[in-house]
């Protein structure tokens, strides 16, 4: 199977981890950013170091406690970098031109129907412009998407799990009082050790209370499937990132999977030590019959595309071309569109999967 051409959604996707070295360095040199390499050097040598070794010294499928054999000698974290773009993006078009490179990379690289891009709390360079222009600019590069490229798109606000509960509450609140079409839920990210869910469970009560869907990177970081349960039960998630960590607890597994709750994976991470045990754990998760999505994750800055993602399932995995299909179409179930709009996504993938044969 034509793996480049089958038809995905992707549902996990950080909008920074998507900007193109080459647009990081354009911006750069017009910012004046002080960098110790090129953009290009600092891409490729993303390498995100692993929490303490010691948390992971029993788990079921093992963790590697060394270094992976394609570590650089030099390394940059997946949040430093982030934080350097972070640092160039000073108006609106910018925030529309890295939108539409993300939409337009996930067409050309992966044939994405329907990509939804989370969004950190406004810098402040950002505040200048205001959270109503800020989510008005993402939204124009996806309106601009959809007329390009045929795709649908939205958007999720992520709430930084290292910020306290109350700076949390007060980030959904913006996005409460500030609705837009495009935003259709709030996230939960960065190292789930720096913040247990129920942390956050007045500023998620609060986006549910407003309509607004919600998801949250769970037993990732932490090995632990009890946060899986903390984040469907308090925090009210439709859907988990991650979640390789639920491997832990058996009674986890069979209620997830009789549940059919969605599982957002991606097979590469900045730590790159840990990939073998990122696709060991995969791997376990579709034996168990889990309700596994593949993503993109940060796929500029890996770097992979949600194609290489798939491709990983199938050559590295063994997982059957049905499967995949399938969970191309498990991926349109578990997206965040109207009804209406999330219908016709489905007919069409459906039909364009029956095309491919």
């Amino acid at each position: 199977m034509n793996l480049a051409a089958l038809p995905k959604v992707d549902l996990h996707c950080h909008l920074i981890g998507t900007v193109r070295a080459s647009t990081f360095a354009e911006l750069a040199r017009r910012e004046k950013l002080d960098l110790p390499d090129t953009p290009e050097r600092i891409y490729a040598d993303v390498n995100s170091l692993p929490p303490d070794p010691g948390l992971y010294l029993n788990t079921r499928v093992p963790v590697p406690q060394g270094r992976g054999a394609d570590e650089p000698e030099v390394s940059y974290s997946l949040f430093q970098v982030s934080s350097w773009v972070l640092q160039v993006l000073r108006d609106a078009d910018d925030l529309t031109r890295i939108t539409y490179e993300a939409f337009e990379a996930a067409h050309r690289t992966s044939a994405t129907r329907h990509l939804e891009l989370s969004f950190d709390a406004l810098t402040e360079q950002q505040e200048k412009l205001g959270y109503a222009s800020v989510v008005e600019a993402y939204a124009e590069g996806i309106r601009m998407a959809e007329r390009d490229f045929g795709m649908t798109g939205r958007l999720i606000a992520a709430v930084d799990r290292s910020r306290t509960g109350d700076e949390a509450l007060a980030w959904v609140r913006t996005v409460v009082d500030h609705p837009h079409d495009y935003v259709a839920g709030i996230g939960l990210d960065n190292l789930e050790t720096a913040g247990p869910p129920e942390r956050f469970a007045a500023a998620f009560r609060l986006a549910g209370e407003a309509g607004l869907r919600r998801t949250a990177h769970s037993s990732e970081h932490a090995p632990v499937a009890v946060n899986t349960i903390t984040c469907l039960d308090v925090l009210g998630c439709d859907r988990i990132d991650h979640g390789y960590f639920v491997l832990e607890d058996d009674e986890v597994v069979a209620r997830v999977r009789d549940e059919r709750v969605p599982f957002t994976v991606i097979s590469t991470t900045s730590r790159r030590s840990w990939r073998p045990w990122r696709r060991a754990s995969i791997a376990a998760m579709i034996e168990a019959g889990l309700n596994v999505i593949p993503a993109s994750d940060d796929p500029g800055m890996f770097p992979t595309s949600l194609t290489q993602e798939y491709r990983i399932l199938s050559d590295d995995l063994g997982v059957p071309d049905e499967r995949l299909k399938a969970m191309a179409l498990a991926g349109v179930d578990a997206c965040w569109l109207p009804e209406p709009e999330k219908a016709a996504l489905r007919r069409r993938m459906e039909s364009e999967l029956a095309a491919a044969g």
